[in-house]
């Protein structure tokens, strides 16, 4: 059976069981056509190891193919299409993680008004509607592909309330938003109205000047520009610069900042950023947050505070 007919069995059976599967499916069709799609049996080790290891250095992506293969191949030989798997029994030895990035309240408004770079060789609308999307991601703390899966329905003006669907857990949760965000909202649903709606008020959020939904690659690709434009580069001791994804962290910091700077309970609160962002437990959340030498003197200061009362108290 030919690599291209078993990704397209595995991919239907998966997305009928309730997964969207979307980048597993960009992996895998690619891996058909750098195969050069012949009998899935005849796939070679040395070729799957050339695919996992692609263009350029050695990254985490690595991980990411190997396991959305892992998951075909068990397919594959649960189904007899193969006697064996190609895929690798070592390990190569990964880079570490990007230590998450929080972007200064400064960095952020160099990084919005950098979208105006977005002007030269591109729409006329694209430098608007990224500077909207770059305002969505930190003031609601979505994930990337959330905002970008977001349609003109899932966005309640009036009721302040955002619909998130296209989550990673596959769950949809409800997102309130500020006064500001919201009328930053509104101007940018009046703007995209004058673009198509190939679906009425089901059409993307974000898109292009045809109607199409901008891709995640056409958005990070941007974010470069962007980032470039504001001055922001690698941290030290980093060897990556920031990413778009930080301003995710970023919006998580700044709220348990703004927290415990005005005396809520941290501690008691968590479990509700935990459903705001869309985690599955506040575990995943008190990972998330990166410390930073703002919310390190935050907590300290909320912590000598307790302190001095347990003294006057005792």
């Amino acid at each position: 059976m030919k690599v291209t007919d078993v990704v397209n069995v595995y991919l239907t059976r998966q997305r009928s069981l309730g997964m969207r599967f979307e980048s597993a499916g960009q992996i895998l069709h690619r891996f058909s056509r750098v195969m050069g799609n012949p009998n899935i049996d005849e796939v070679t080790s040395e070729a799957v190891a050339k695919f996992l290891l692609g263009e350029g250095t050695l990254s985490a992506t690595w991980m990411l193919r190997y396991k959305v293969l892992t998951g075909l191949y068990r397919f594959a030989d649960g189904r007899g299409y193969v006697d064996n798997s190609p895929l690798p029994t070592a390990f190569p030895k990964l880079p570490p993680q990007q230590t998450p990035y929080v972007y200064s309240t400064e960095e952020l408004r160099h990084l919005l008004e950098s979208t105006s770079v977005l002007q030269v060789g591109h729409s006329p609308h694209v430098s608007a509607i990224y500077r909207t999307l770059l305002l969505l991601l930190y003031g609601s703390g979505m994930r990337i592909g959330e905002a970008l899966g977001l349609t003109l329905q899932d966005v309640d003006l009036s009721g302040q309330v955002i619909t998130v669907r296209n989550t990673k857990f596959f769950k949809t949760r409800l997102v309130p938003i500020g006064p500001k965000l919201a009328r930053e909202l509104a101007a940018h649903v009046e703007r995209r109205r004058v673009l198509p709606l190939p679906v009425g008020d089901a059409s993307p959020l974000f898109t292009t000047r045809d109607g199409r939904s901008w891709s995640y690659t056409r958005v990070i690709s941007w974010f470069q520009h962007v980032r470039r434009a504001a001055g922001i580069s690698c941290p030290v001791g980093e060897p990556r610069p920031p990413r778009l994804h930080d301003i995710r962290h970023t919006s998580a910091v700044h709220r348990v900042l703004a927290w415990y700077r005005s005396g809520q309970d941290v501690q008691r609160l968590l479990p509700q950023l935990a459903t705001y962002l869309g985690h599955l437990d506040v575990r995943s959340t008190q990972r998330y947050l990166q410390m930073t030498p703002d919310l390190l003197q935050a907590a300290s200061q909320r912590f000598a505070q307790y302190a001095m009362e347990a003294d006057h108290e005792g």
